[in-house]
């Protein structure tokens, strides 16, 4: 999974877990104190060598990458490619 982050008028693309590290540093957490809150907070979350692992192999669940986005403030948003 790939996301594009429009920066001014360039598109770069990013890998899901690169895009969730950025996420975490702007929060000032590590993957770590990220999913121990999570716990904490109800959510049914893998331990963290297990989620960097799945992150890494690109073997998450969509709902788990749209539970972390919601719990870090963020949303996942699907918009159609403007033709160039």
């Amino acid at each position: 999974m790939s996301i594009v982050i429009n920066i001014g008028s360039i598109d770069i693309m990013l890998n899901i877990k690169q895009e969730i590290q950025i996420l975490l540093l702007k929060r000032g957490l590590s993957m770590r104190k990220l999913l121990v809150k999570m716990k904490e907070a109800g959510f049914d979350m893998p331990a963290s060598s297990n989620f960097s692992v799945m992150l890494s192999k690109k073997r998450i669940r969509f709902e788990t990458v749209q539970e972390v986005l919601d719990f870090l403030g963020y949303e996942f948003k699907i918009v159609e490619k403007v033709s160039e």
